[in-house]
């Protein structure tokens, strides 16, 4: 298989949305992305919704109506997990470049420049956005959950050999290429260490980039979503991606 690498050129971006339940963000991160406005970089937006029983789906609706041909949104008909519904967005993406966004406020599209910059300059297929170097503001939130965080992180680079610092993190960006080389199957919160899983085994060929990010955390009142029980699921997915490679 040919060496997978970045185009310089490319300067299309998909942004891909997982929409469970945002009602109270989605319209505001929307906003953001449609201001980054990144020069030289031209940018789509997919917001998928997994089945919302708010009103995310009215809301990515006036949207679509009023940004045009910038937003396109898909649906799923059943909920189906964070995974399942970044699977349909990269399938739906027509952009060179594929940008994961979570559609609450915890991550800024402020920082697309710093994500998008190791591709302007064509020297990276995937980067990664931590949030625990150090750049611009972090909420002060929860101990245990960041230890937890880090201690999966550091388990995923037991098996991958790689030295990420955040691999749970929302930001991941990467050339559209390699999408196929992907078969992801993860439909919930388990993506994040599978699709690093996947990566590191076309690794070396890939060239991953890692770059500091801001972070403004939600607490669980405010709509935080992860749980212990998807801290035990991205053990079994490490071992099982990394170990079985299945």
């Amino acid at each position: 298989m040919p060496e997978i690498h970045a185009r310089p050129s490319a300067r299309s971006v998909s942004v891909v949305i997982p929409v469970y339940n945002e009602e109270k963000s989605l319209e505001a991160i929307v906003g953001r992305v449609v201001a980054a406005n990144y020069i030289g970089f031209s940018f789509e937006i997919v917001p998928v919704d997994d089945c919302s029983s708010d009103g995310s789906v009215a809301q990515a609706e006036a949207l679509v109506a009023r940004h045009g041909d910038k937003i396109r949104l898909a649906r799923h008909p059943v909920n189906q997990g964070k995974g399942a519904a970044l699977r349909t967005g990269f399938a739906e993406a027509r952009g060179d470049i594929i940008l994961i966004q979570d559609a609450d406020l915890e991550y800024d599209p402020k920082d697309y420049p710093v994500l998008l910059g190791p591709f302007r300059d064509g020297i990276a297929d995937v980067v990664y956005g931590t949030r625990l170097r150090g750049m611009g503001p972090s909420r002060v939130l929860y101990y245990w959950h960041s230890l937890g965080s880090k201690f999966l992180t550091t388990l995923s680079n037991i098996f991958t050999d790689l030295n990420l610092t955040d691999m749970e993190t929302c930001y991941k960006v990467f050339d559209a290429s390699i999408r196929k080389p992907l078969p992801l199957r993860e439909d919930r919160f388990g993506f994040e260490p599978e699709v690093t899983a996947r990566i590191a085994h076309i690794h070396p060929r890939l060239r991953i980039y890692a770059v500091s990010i801001s972070y403004q955390g939600r607490t669980y009142a405010e709509g935080k979503k992860i749980h212990w029980k998807d801290g035990l699921r991205a053990i079994y997915c490490i071992l099982r991606y990394n170990l079985l490679k299945v």
